[in-house]
C-alpha cells in the first residue's frame, strides 16, 4: 500500500508576452477504491483570473483557466500526495461465462459498452484484425484472459519502445507495421486490436512508477497510457502494452476515455506575434514512499 508523492510541471515559453485563452487541464487522479488523494494542488503562474472544476462526461476531474494577463512563460505545477492500493493478476475474476472466448456482454451491459466496442480506425484490409485473431487458440478453446494478457505481452516483447516528445499518436496501421512506437501508440493499437474481437475497451492516461527496484517500469518522466478492457465480474481491468504487465501495479489514472484526443493533459490557446512559441517542457517525477498507510486529509485543488 505505498504513499506516492506526484509532481507534474508543464511549462510553455514564448519569445515576448503573449495572451492567453481558455485552458483545460487534466491532470488530477481519479478517485477509486485503489487510489486515494490525500493532497492535491495545482499552481498556475501566470495566476489564472479564473479557475473552475468539473467532470466530463467519463467521470475525469477537469479544470477550466482563464486568464486577463500577458507573459512569456505559462506554467502548470501539480502536485499530488496520493496512496495506491494496486490489484495482483489473480484478483481478475471473471464469470462463468465469460472465461472462454467468444463471449457475448450481458443485454444490462451491453447498451453502455456499445460506444466502446466501436471502432475507431479505418482498417479496409483488416489488417488489425488478422494480428489480433493470432492469439486465438485455433485447437481448443481460448482463455479470455490469456488472449489480452498474451497481446499485452506480445506488443512489449515484438515492438520497440521509442519516445516521442512530439504531439500526436500513429494509427494503429503504422504502429503495426513500424513495429516501434510511444506508450500511446501501443495502447491505440491494443485498443483496436481488443475491439476487433469484440471487446469492449478504453485509452487511459496517467502516470507509472517502478513499485520496486526489481519491477522497473517504462514510460517514465511523462504521462503515461494504457488500456482498459471490459471483463465481466471483474470489470473494467488494466493492460499496459509497453511494460507487458495486466493490472494497475505501478499505474495511476488521472483519466479514462474512449478515444486518445479526449484525454489530452493540458490544451489551451495562445495569441501574439507569429513564431513567439519557442518550447513546451514537460518534467513528471514519482516518489514512492515508505509503505505506511496515511489517514487521508482535506483535499484543495
Amino acid at each position: 500500500m505505498p504513499l506516492l508523492t506526484l509532481s507534474h510541471v508543464t511549462t510553455y515559453t514564448y519569445r515576448q508576452p503573449v495572451s492567453f485563452g481558455e485552458h483545460r487541464i487534466m491532470v488530477r487522479p481519479r478517485e477509486s477504491y485503489d487510489q486515494h488523494l490525500i493532497d492535491a494542488t495545482l499552481t498556475i503562474d501566470p495566476e489564472p483570473a479564473d479557475i473552475r472544476w468539473l467532470q466530463d462526461v467519463f467521470g475525469n476531474s477537469v479544470a477550466i483557466a482563464t486568464f486577463d494577463r500577458r507573459a512569456k512563460q505559462l506554467t502548470f505545477d501539480s502536485k499530488i500526495r496520493l496512496r495506491h492500493e494496486p490489484a495482483e493478476l489473480q484478483h481478475v475474476d471473471i464469470e462463468e461465462y465469460a472465461r472462454v472466448y467468444p463471449f457475448t456482454y450481458s443485454s444490462e451491459e451491453m447498451p453502455d459498452l456499445l460506444r466502446s466496442i466501436e471502432r475507431q480506425h479505418h482498417d479496409p484490409l483488416r489488417r488489425i484484425d488478422e494480428w489480433a485473431r493470432r492469439f486465438l487458440n485455433t485447437s481448443g478453446p481460448t482463455d479470455t484472459l490469456g488472449i489480452l494478457s498474451d497481446m499485452t505481452k506480445a506488443i512489449r516483447r515484438e515492438f520497440t519502445y521509442v519516445a516521442r516528445a512530439e504531439k500526436g499518436t500513429q494509427s494503429p496501421i503504422e504502429t503495426l507495421e513500424r513495429r516501434k512506437g510511444t506508450c500511446r501508440d501501443y495502447a491505440m493499437l491494443m485498443i483496436e486490436a481488443a475491439r476487433a474481437l469484440g471487446f469492449a475497451a478504453r485509452f487511459v492516461s496517467g502516470y507509472v512508477y517502478s513499485p520496486s527496484a526489481r519491477e522497473r517500469r517504462t514510460g517514465g518522466g511523462n504521462t503515461h497510457a494504457w488500456v482498459r478492457v471490459y471483463l465481466p465480474g471483474s470489470g473494467w481491468v488494466e493492460f499496459d502494452p509497453t511494460n507487458g504487465i495486466v493490472g494497475n501495479r505501478g499505474l495511476i489514472r488521472v483519466a479514462i476515455v474512449r478515444d486518445i484526443y479526449q484525454a489530452v493533459p493540458i490544451s489551451g490557446t495562445w495569441s501574439g506575434f507569429p513564431g513567439s512559441f519557442i518550447d513546451m517542457d514537460v518534467a513528471v517525477d514519482v516518489t514512492v514512499d515508505d509503505a505506511v498507510a496515511a489517514r487521508p486529509r482535506s483535499v484543495s485543488a
